[in-house]
């Protein structure tokens, strides 16, 4: 960690003098990173302003999802779904994230029934009765990003599939009981891992959660199957999404050799995923999304 000289504005960018801003923080983050702990980069720390224009990206990304909320049905095509976030998303001031992402063709993500994630909306894919869907919502507001996603139950969805969309939404909670700052991240992760394990599912490991804010996507990746006592240290001013995606069946998965984005599951079976964005604060967090 390159020193600082205490009389100079902080690193941060918040615009107040080092020693009044940083100082202490970065005087304890030395200590661990001589444990050695893995210590978050400058980069992805967060100053005030920074934290308030991530706070209004998200409020608007919680609107889209209400929007989605209240008009989801059956016989609705994905590419309806797509259009509504769109809309919504432009009506409030924002712009999608995924649009044009690395050439990512839609607004949104709708992962149903198999599909982990990442499906790409389009006019020949009806909801059905009986579908789990994932909505997955992203967005950019003055700069900032935000992105969270929830599961639908369209109609008479069975109890085995209920159950597991119940769970996966549960196992946030057993994760944000693990989100303090100068833990390790590895602890959320191993505490949500433990918890599908115990209700019989399986958590992918391929893809997982990520720092947002700046970026759509930054440092860390976060892991749901990662072990107690690894992974970065989390600190005040980190912004990271939790957002574990559980299989009914097997943990593998694969990607559509089509379009090169959805993942399925290898075994046919169900997938959920719920996310959430979270801020570590100075005595615990913040949920910025939902």
């Amino acid at each position: 960690m390159l020193k600082w000289d205490k009389a100079a504005d902080c690193w941060c960018g918040s615009g107040k003098k080092y020693k009044d801003c940083h100082a202490s923080f970065d005087d304890k983050l030395r200590k661990y990173e001589r444990k050695p702990y893995p210590v978050p980069p400058r980069s992805i720390i967060k100053n005030e302003a920074q934290i308030e224009g991530i706070r209004a990206s998200s409020k608007i990304n919680i609107a889209v999802l209400d929007y989605v909320a209240e008009h989801i049905c059956a016989g609705m095509t994905t590419a309806q779904i797509d259009e509504m976030v769109y809309q919504k998303t432009t009506e409030l001031g924002g712009i999608p994230a995924p649009l044009g992402y690395e050439g990512f063709p839609k607004s949104v993500c709708v992962s149903i029934n198999n599909a982990v994630c990442h499906g790409i909306p389009d006019d020949v894919t009806y909801l059905e009765d009986g579908d789990i869907v994932n909505v997955d919502v992203s967005t950019i507001y003055n700069g900032y990003f935000s992105d969270s996603s929830r599961m639908f139950c369209i109609g008479n969805v069975s109890d085995e599939a209920r159950r597991l969309v119940k769970v996966v939404e549960e196992s946030l909670q057993v994760g944000l009981r693990e989100v303090k700052p100068w833990k390790r991240l590895g602890d959320m992760g191993a505490a949500i891992h433990a918890f599908i394990r115990k209700n019989g599912y399986s958590v992918v490991r391929e893809v997982g959660g990520h720092g947002i804010g700046l970026e759509f996507h930054e440092e860390p990746f976060v892991s749901y199957v990662s072990k107690r006592g690894t992974e970065m240290l989390m600190v005040p001013g980190m912004v990271f999404t939790i957002e574990p995606m559980v299989n009914m069946g097997k943990r593998h998965v694969f990607v559509d050799e089509d379009n090169d984005w959805t993942i399925y599951t290898s075994d046919g079976s169900l997938s959920a995923q719920w996310e959430i964005t979270v801020l570590v604060t100075e005595d615990g967090y913040e949920v910025l999304t939902y």
